[in-house]
C-alpha cells in the first residue's frame, strides 16, 4: 500500500452554520464591508446565509483580528470609525452636497423668532448658512465657525458660549459654557454628531457629549442632522437615546434596524436625497 493510500480521504465541508467556508465567507463580509463602509447584522445574515449568532461570531473573531469595528447592530471599516475623529477642516470638504441638502431642508423647519441652540460640527455649519429665508432667529451656540456663515439678515443676536477652545473643532468646551446652557431656554436645539444607532447618538469625545447633551435638556425640540455615513455608527460617548429626538434630516434611508428603532422612538425622520 503506497503513502498516499494509508490514509482516508480528507472531504472540506462547509461550516456547522451551513454556509459557505469561513474563510470564503469571511471574505465576502469584508469585501461587502469595504464597498458600503458599514454593515447591519441582518444585511450579513441574508448576504451570508447564515445565523445572527454565525454572524456575531464573524464579527467578533474579525474585529480581534483588527479588520473591523463592532458597532451596535453590525460593523464598519476601521478607516471610517477613524474618519469621524478628523479636523473641522477637513469634514468641511467631505459629503458637502449632501450636507448642503441636509442643511436646506433642516432649515426649512425652523420658524421666524426662534432661539436656536447650535452645537458644533460641519454640517451645522451648513445648516446655518442655509437660514437666509429666516428672520429674527437667536442663537446660542459653542461653534466658532457659525457666526462667519449665518446670513446677517436672518440674526437677531448671537451667544457664543465660552470655556476651553479645541482648535481641531473649532468649538468652546467647558465648565463655562455648561453653566451658561443650564440657564437657557431654546425652542429648537440642532444637533451634529458623529454616530446615529439604535442606541442613540453619540460622538467621540466625552466633554463634547455632555455639552452637546446639555443643548438637548433645555430644548423644546430637537433636530439632529446627520448624512448616511453616520450609519450604525456607535462613537465613544453617548450624548442622547433616540426617544430625546424629535427629527432626523439625512440623505439616504436608515438601515433598516436603524429604520425600526427611529419608528419606535417616533422619531420623524426626513431624507433629503439628490
Amino acid at each position: 500500500m503506497s503513502q498516499d493510500d494509508s490514509h482516508p480521504p480528507v472531504t472540506i465541508e462547509p461550516d456547522a452554520s451551513g454556509g459557505a467556508l469561513p474563510a470564503l465567507r469571511h471574505s465576502r463580509l469584508l469585501q461587502y464591508l469595504q464597498d458600503r463602509g458599514q454593515a447591519t447584522a441582518a444585511e450579513l445574515v441574508a448576504l451570508l446565509e447564515v445565523s445572527r449568532d454565525t454572524v456575531r461570531r464573524d464579527l467578533d473573531l474579525l474585529e480581534r483580528r483588527g479588520l473591523l469595528v463592532r458597532t451596535h447592530g453590525g460593523a464598519v471599516t476601521k478607516d471610517r470609525l477613524v474618519r469621524v475623529d478628523t479636523t473641522m477642516g477637513l469634514r468641511m470638504d467631505e459629503h458637502v452636497e449632501a450636507k448642503r441638502r441636509i442643511g436646506q431642508a433642516a432649515s426649512s423647519l425652523i420658524r421666524d423668532d426662534e432661539t436656536l441652540i447650535l452645537n458644533g460640527g460641519s454640517t451645522i455649519c451648513f445648516f446655518a448658512a442655509a437660514l437666509g429665508a429666516r428672520r429674527s432667529l437667536t442663537i446660542v451656540t459653542n461653534n466658532l465657525r457659525l457666526p462667519a456663515v449665518v446670513p446677517e439678515g436672518s440674526i437677531q443676536s448671537i451667544h457664543i458660549l465660552g470655556g476651553s477652545y479645541w482648535p481641531n473643532y473649532q468649538v468652546t468646551i467647558g465648565a463655562i459654557g455648561f453653566a451658561a446652557v443650564a440657564g437657557i431656554h431654546a425652542d429648537t436645539a440642532v444637533i451634529g454628531c458623529s454616530g446615529v444607532s439604535a442606541s442613540g447618538i453619540s460622538m467621540t469625545k466625552l466633554d463634547e457629549a455632555a455639552h452637546t447633551a446639555g443643548m438637548i435638556g433645555v430644548a423644546s425640540r430637537t433636530i439632529v442632522v446627520a448624512d448616511r455615513s453616520k450609519f450604525g455608527i456607535t462613537a465613544f460617548a453617548n450624548i442622547a437615546p433616540l426617544d430625546d429626538i424629535q427629527c432626523l434630516v439625512t440623505d439616504g434611508e436608515p438601515p433598516p434596524e436603524l429604520a425600526e428603532a427611529l419608528e419606535r422612538a417616533g422619531v420623524q425622520v426626513i431624507v433629503c436625497g439628490p
